[in-house]
């Protein structure tokens, strides 16, 4: 699954739809709204470009890594510190392979996926 969404979502759910018998690893990257002197952020993404950049980083790891399934979500739209932004989860049949997965992941996302953050901060606002 790959999905740009303006809502929350359970990485409860998430992750238990990923278990399968032939999965011996469930790895999974959370990213939050950190707090380091913003208020929130404003979320916005090329959609139709973010969406078939997310796909091909997918099959990519997907291929690259032996994974048997990985699914992300990324979040647009207003954000307020400690929420949600993204979650990956990678299953594979060992570990080492569902770490990676994550890892490269999301390198490749903020090297490549139209996504931008605007820092909402008392002294101004900023994208970063």
């Amino acid at each position: 699954m790959i999905l740009i969404t303006e809502d929350e979502f359970s990485v409860e759910e998430v992750v238990a739809g990923t278990k399968r018998p032939d999965a011996g690893a469930v790895v999974s990257f959370l990213g939050t709204v950190r707090d380091d002197g913003i208020s929130g952020m404003e979320v916005e993404a090329y959609r139709e470009v973010a969406m078939e950049e997310l796909e091909e980083i997918r099959e990519e790891a997907m291929e690259e890594l032996d994974l048997l399934s990985v699914d992300v979500i990324h979040r647009i739209g207003p954000l307020s510190v400690g929420e949600d932004i993204v979650l990956i989860v990678c299953t594979a049949a060992h570990r080492r392979e569902a770490f990676r997965g994550c890892e490269q992941i999301i390198d490749e996302i903020k090297r490549r996926v139209p996504i931008w953050k605007k820092e909402i901060r008392a002294a101004g606002d900023r994208w970063v």
